[in-house]
Formats: structure tokens, sequence, C-alpha cells
């Protein structure tokens, strides 16, 4: 079906686009997310163009009649051709075609097609419209499968029968739930069931492109939402099993613990209200990853977790490779965040002294801050009262740092005293004598013993190298 006109926004590279198409006496439109996102009215510099003929030379087309003549990436294996206005918007211009599918890949085989083939293919009813680059038809909203219906009923739905949708190209269950966790849509009845009927399809898809779809969700406004539909679905077990290992909650004596699977999606949620850190926000995901492993009940205490965040922070860079997240300094900050999240907990229940805050400020370096946001979306508790009390100990907290780093400086903290420095003064070789009195160094500066100055941390050097039997020769 067509519907009434549709504002096209105002940039000179649709009436290119248009005159360029009648030269080559072929059909253009605007298609899929950037028609979605236009009903939306969410800002999009990103086009899709379809037409009926040869992509890649109409690209070729609108880029000799654009200011500048921008250059064109053509990617033959796709039938696609790229290029990037003057001002940042990118163009993607393919020809229309119709996809078949094989059982064991959800790569399609491509021949050309129409407009309603092109269509058909897209994985979603939202997804599916188009608007005119035609002559008599131009701005026109082309709308077969009443995409703008579900965008009213924020609604997420197949344009054709959904098993057979995402038995083709078993990523679109992803992209459903990513598109529900972005928009806070919901998904249509028939389009959930069959996510959760071919979720084991999801087995055939890189780990990469899951991933990719993982971390939009992760990013979303509330991606305890998209979460919570990966659950549902089953899509989670299969992709994420040892997130899964947190739900659940065990009773001994009437003593039960919390569900650790909706603390940590409450604790994401928290993080997501302060921060678009996407490092973050795994740091969020992965706090607690490693309390079913450690889970253990008193008698005396009830139940207990004891060492979570260190075998948490020592499992992290397995889950980046399995998960294909980068194995770089985004994992090293996120282990780091995970090892030291109840280090400011721990600092809010005891009298807080400048030595502990040192040593906070020494292990956490740059990443205080960011600790700081993930310690107070950690409290998740019911009781009001607790969390206000929390919160108020943690503004002491917080205002000791600031007074302690302002003093000593801690963030980027070296002892004035170097290895070398310490070979060259008693004459000796690389040895663990070396790595004790580096120690011990860093200790009494922490503690507060010394200032971080060379005349006092060198006289305390001496002192502790005669301990060990040494003596400077220089």
């Amino acid at each position: 079906m067509t519907t009434p006109d549709i504002t096209l926004p105002d940039h000179p590279v649709f009436a290119v686009v248009a005159s360029a198409a009648k030269e080559l006496n072929t059909e253009a439109y605007v298609i899929g997310g950037f028609v979605r996102d236009l009903v939306l009215k969410r800002p999009s510099k990103d086009i899709d163009v379809v037409c009926i003929g040869n992509g890649i030379e109409l690209a070729q087309r609108v880029a000799d009649k654009l200011p500048n003549k921008p250059k064109v990436a053509v990617f033959k294996n796709f039938g696609t051709a790229m290029l990037r206005t003057d001002d940042g918007w990118e163009v993607e211009f393919v020809g229309a075609r119709k996809e078949s599918y094989r059982a064991e890949s959800r790569k399609p085989e491509v021949e050309q097609g129409t407009l309603e083939d092109d269509l058909n293919r897209r994985d979603f009813t939202i997804n599916a419209m188009g608007i005119s680059l035609n002559q008599g038809s131009y701005g026109q909203l082309i709308d077969r499968f009443d995409g703008l219906k579900d965008i009213r009923r924020k609604n997420i739905k197949t344009p054709l029968e959904p098993g057979i949708t995402f038995s083709d190209d078993p990523l679109r269950m992803m992209r459903a739930i990513r598109f529900a966790s972005q928009l806070d849509f919901d998904i249509d009845p028939d389009t959930f069931d069959a996510i959760g009927e071919n979720k084991e399809r999801i087995k055939i898809v890189s780990q990469e492109r899951i991933t990719d779809e993982l971390n939009k969700i992760v990013l979303s406004k509330t991606p305890s939402y998209g979460f919570k539909l990966l659950f549902q679905t089953g899509l989670l077990h299969l992709i994420f099993p040892k997130m899964v290992k947190l739900h659940g909650v065990d009773t001994i004596n009437k003593n039960s613990h919390k569900d650790n699977f909706y603390h940590t999606l409450q604790v994401l949620d928290n993080v997501a209200q302060v921060s678009d850190d996407l490092w973050l926000r795994w740091a969020a995901i992965l706090h607690d990853i490693a309390k079913p492993e450690t889970k253990r009940y008193n008698e005396k205490v009830g139940w207990t977790f004891h060492g979570h965040e260190d075998k948490g922070a020592r499992q992290v860079p397995k889950i980046f490779a399995d998960l294909r997240l980068p194995l770089n300094e985004h994992m090293k900050q996120v282990q780091k965040l995970v090892r030291l999240h109840l280090r400011p907990i721990a600092l809010v229940k005891e009298t807080v002294t400048d030595s502990a805050i040192r040593r906070l400020l020494f292990e956490a370096g740059d990443d205080i801050d960011l600790l700081m946001q993930l310690c107070k979306a950690d409290i998740t508790s019911k009781n009001h009262d607790k969390v206000k009390r929390y919160l108020q100990n943690f503004e002491r907290v917080e205002q000791k740092l600031k007074e302690v780093e302002e003093k000593d400086q801690l963030r980027r903290f070296q002892p004035v005293i170097t290895g070398d420095l310490i070979m060259k003064t008693f004459g000796i070789s690389p040895s663990k004598e070396v790595g004790i009195l580096k120690n011990a160094i860093t200790e009494a500066i922490l503690e507060g013993e010394i200032r971080n100055e060379y005349d006092e941390a060198f006289a305390y050097l001496l002192v502790q190298g005669k301990k060990l039997g040494l003596t400077p020769v220089a």
C-alpha cells in the first residue's frame, strides 16, 4: 500500500539522487532504517537507497553530480556502493534484489528483483518502508507491511512468517531484541514465540556479529529490558550462559540470598542512568559474575560470596575472549573495576583513614571516578533509608578521596625510588631484594610514614637495605 507524502529532510542529496535516477531511467527509493528514524524523529545521516537496476552505476552518477565529486567506495561482492557528502551524510546504494537461503548459512544467494522483492527480504515491518525519489511520486511513503502502524503501536514484527525470517537469518532474532531495547518497543507475540522456537539457529552466526548486537543492547537506555528478552527467549542461555548462572535464589533455614541476575540488571540500569560508557556498563554486567562459584552458606552469617570480586576479575579475560570483545586496555579496565568494586563499600563501613584512601587511589588510578559510579550503582536495596545512608557515606568517601588526591597526587603515583636506582645504590643485579625494597617504599608512602620525595624516600631505602644486609656503593 502507499500512504500520503512524508517530508524528507532539507538536504540536496535527495534531489541529486532523484535527478541521477531519472537520467539512468531507473527508479530509486530511500529505504529501511533512515525512513524508520524519520518517522520516529530520530536524527540520522545514514541513507540506504535501493534502485531498480544497478546500484553501483547510480552511485557513480550521483557522485558526478554532487559538489567536489566525492569518492565512491564500491563493494562488488555485495553489489553495493557508498559515498559520503561534504557535510558527513553517508549514502549506500544497492540494486533491488531477492534472496534465498541455505539451512547451514545465513549468507543468502542473491539475484536481481523488484521493489516488492526487496521489501520482502527486510527483517521487520518498521524497516520495510520506503520513500519514493521518483518523478510523480516524490516523497511518497511506500508501506506494504503496515510499518507505520507498527511504529505507532511500538511493535516489532516481521513482514513475512517469523519462523522463516529467523531461520533464514538467525541474527535477526538478536536484532529484534536490540530494536525493542533501543526503541522501547514490544515484540509481537508471534514474532517473540518464533525467536524461542528458532533460538538454536543462532549457533550458525559468528560471535562477532552476535556481540555487535549485544553491545547495542548494552548501550540502550534501559539495557535490562533487552537482557530480560534475551533470557525469556532462551537466547541468553546460548550466547552468554555464564550470566544465566546468576539467576535463581537458594533458601536454607528460611535464609535466602537475592537473585544476582536481576540485581546485576538493576546495577546495569543504574549505571546507564549516569554514563554512556560501554566498558563501565560491562563492568556492571560482570561485577558479580563469580558469585555462583563462591556461594556458601554459613549457619551464623547466612549466605556468603567471599572472594567473588577477585575470582570474577580473573575470569574477565576469558569472558572477553569468548565474546570476541577487545583484549586491550578496555578489558584491563573492566577487570580492575570488577576486582575493586567492593573496596569503596568497605570504606563506607569503617572509619576512613588516609592510608585506606591512598591505597584505593593507588590501585584505581585514573579509573577512580568510574569505580565510584559503579559502587553507587551497586546499591540496590529496597530499603530506602539504607540506600540514603549508604549514599551519604559515599559522599564522605568521595570528599576524602578529593582531599587526599589533591595533597598526595596518587592517581598516577610512581615511587621516586626506581628499581634501577636501588640496584645502582647497592651494586646488585635484578633480584628479589630489589622487589622487596620497592614494595617497602611503596607501602611506607601509602601508609603515610614517608612522603613521596627523593631525600625522604632515599633515606628510608638505606635503612631498609641495611635490614637486608646491603651496603650502599654509590
